[in-house]
């Protein structure tokens, strides 16, 4: 028995006035989705438990099969797994984003929480500035893939609140900066960064070519090694993901997975659908298991891009969703989970915590459809009545070919 997720990050949404109504979801042209959604059992998860921030890593450690209560720990050391970094139960990890600060009248707002997609290269280049001039026994800094990044604080503290900076795009800082005695250390860091990045090369050549500078970092996220049980223990699963973002191939290595990393497979928009899906294609040849994550909606939602997320949308469903509907079946009996891991409304730009449409197909005829979906949606999914509530339970109901 092959098994898959298929998950295209924040793709559920609000219903807009500019769409008469109707949600990206479904304005896109979605035909592989509706018919599985036709086909198997449409409904609701709630991925993010009462209490938890609406972040993609509880969303998807819910969608890989973990309570969040017993296992999370915080982002970054998800990250820091995917980067080879190894953590001591007394070190704390941080996500530090390269992004835009902005003056205007007297403060400072958010202008891009990614600095313009920062090239892998050119963040490279400003990462190692920092490791080289704030470098020491006591903080590290590695680099990770466009505006993504680590810090390590060994032996460090983590009792304070760090605000996510895309949560911030367009509006202050200045109530969202660490107060309290014991993030001083961190607030010098950044600090200091902005004085190196001012006039780094980098940065001089962005603005020559009429890009946004990386003028600051943002650190974010924080948090200490998991101790979390494999999929094999949990559900007997072996297998791999795939995604372009250290967070999910960091979940995966704690699960037990394999991760396969994909040529063209950036985490934004451009990313490689369709080599996405061919790899996990490869992979059923030989492993039973594969969960492929796409970041490109989610990318979209944060930029308030109404256009980039339906063709993010659409492309997740031809060359991902397609790919594998067509492939999948010389494998023999196989069953695929459909879904987001958490809305990313474009009025927003961030996070909801609202449940998320899921498609549960199997093709021995183990889930069969309730209700009559006439395609995949929000609404659709709601109107069927299933909801699974806690969403951790989506990934038992997979393996075990019922609800």
């Amino acid at each position: 028995m092959k098994q898959i997720i298929l998950l295209g990050d924040g793709m559920a949404d609000e219903p807009m006035e500019q769409l008469g109504g109707l949600t990206p979801l479904e304005k896109a042209k979605t035909p592989n989705m509706d018919a599985l959604a036709q086909a198997g059992v449409l409904g609701v998860a709630e991925t993010v438990p009462q209490g938890f921030h609406p972040g993609s890593d509880v969303a998807n450690l819910s969608v890989f099969g973990y309570d969040p209560a017993s296992c999370y720990s915080g982002r970054s050391p998800l990250e820091a797994a995917s980067m080879g970094v190894e953590l001591a139960p007394e070190d704390v990890a941080f996500r530090l984003n390269l992004v835009t600060l902005e003056v205007q009248h007297g403060d400072i707002y958010m202008q891009d929480f990614s600095a313009d997609h920062i090239s892998s290269e050119e963040a490279a280049e400003l990462i190692a500035c920092l490791q080289e001039e704030l470098g020491n026994d006591e903080f590290q800094f590695y680099p990770g893939v466009s505006y993504r990044h680590l810090m390590v604080w060994r032996g460090g503290r983590d009792q304070f609140h760090l605000t996510p900076p895309h949560d911030l795009t367009g509006q202050s800082i200045r109530d969202h900066l660490p107060r309290s005695a014991e993030a001083n250390p961190i607030v010098q860091i950044v600090n200091s960064a902005q004085m190196l990045f001012n006039r780094h090369p980098v940065n001089q050549k962005r603005v020559a070519a009429g890009k946004l500078p990386a003028n600051s970092i943002w650190l974010w996220g924080q948090g200490r090694r998991p101790q979390m049980p494999t999929l094999q223990e949990q559900y007997g699963l072996e297998g791999a993901v795939i995604s372009a973002v250290d967070l999910i191939k960091g979940i995966g290595i704690y699960a037990g997975l394999e991760v396969i990393n994909v040529p063209g497979a950036t985490g934004y928009v451009d990313t490689n659908y369709l080599g996405k899906a061919e790899a996990a294609l490869k992979a059923l040849e030989q492993l039973d298991f594969v969960y492929v994550h796409v970041e490109a909606p989610d990318e979209a939602g944060h930029a308030g891009n109404l256009e980039d997320k339906i063709m993010a949308i659409e492309k997740f469903d031809q060359d991902v969703v397609g790919t594998i509907r067509e492939g999948i079946g010389r494998f023999g009996d196989y069953r695929i989970a459909v879904l987001p891991d958490h809305p990313t409304p474009l009025r927003l730009m961030t996070h909801t915590r609202d449940a998320v449409p899921f498609i549960l197909y199997g093709s021995a005829g183990e889930f069969a459809p309730v209700g009559a979906p006439t395609g995949y949606s929000e609404k659709e999914a709601r109107a069927t009545g299933v909801v699974l509530d806690p969403g951790h339970l989506l990934m038992k109901s997979l393996v075990k070919g019922t609800i």
